[in-house]
């Protein structure tokens, strides 16, 4: 907001406040940034999905948590290419929650933590820090824990290829070359092995059955 009056809790309603208001500022009618009801609908998009695709349970429940975190970190990170450490420790919060509700399988989550975050902890120590950056590789280790191993490499295979595509079309798009902000497209990668990875990876292993 532009006058700084502190929000009412009646003004904090994800997307009706914003739709009630019609996008001003209910004391100085400035306008809103529709940023804000952009995010809110998405997260709570993600949030139906993650619950419809895997069921009502702790695992979905951390699922979507962790998706607002990832939600909000890709905003910080596609602005100023710093993704904030707490973000990242929240991740890792509902990844030992998953982990302990799932602990016959807590082997799969720990390797899901090292594998793709040892990986670019070798690409960031080799490039000296140029090919990746430090709050990628905490995100890959927090949401490893929670994704487990098969899901985590999902993960980042897709966050490269959607990465590349788009990157490619803003350089092509754009006269001023973009420092490559990764942890939006890791992020996507991330939701979408929460929402359809056993899917994926089903099929990808069947066709060489």
């Amino acid at each position: 907001m532009t006058c700084g009056h502190k929000l009412k809790w009646y003004d904090l309603f994800p997307l009706f406040s914003y739709l009630f208001l019609k996008g001003k500022c209910r004391y100085c009618k400035a306008k809103l940034s529709v940023q804000y009801p952009l995010v809110e609908f998405i997260n709570g998009l993600f949030y139906v999905l993650i619950f419809i695709f895997n069921g009502i349970n702790v695992t979905s429940i951390c699922y979507a948590l962790s998706v607002s975190m990832l939600i909000a970190l890709s905003v910080i990170d596609w602005r100023t290419y710093e993704i904030p450490f707490g973000l990242n420790i929240a991740i890792l919060v509902f990844g030992i929650i998953n982990m302990a509700f799932n602990y016959k399988n807590f082997l799969y989550y720990l390797i899901g933590m090292v594998c793709v975050s040892g990986f670019l902890l070798l690409l960031y120590l080799i490039t000296k820090g140029r090919g990746i950056g430090g709050g990628d590789i905490k995100l890959m280790a927090a949401a490893g824990l929670l994704l487990g191993w098969k899901h985590i490499i999902l993960a980042l295979i897709l966050g490269c290829i959607i990465g590349s595509v788009i990157h490619i079309i803003l350089m092509k798009v754009s006269d001023k070359g973009r420092m490559l902000a990764f942890g939006p497209y890791l992020s996507v990668g991330i939701v979408i092995s929460m929402l359809c990875g056993d899917r994926l990876l089903n099929w990808y292993l069947g066709i060489f059955q």
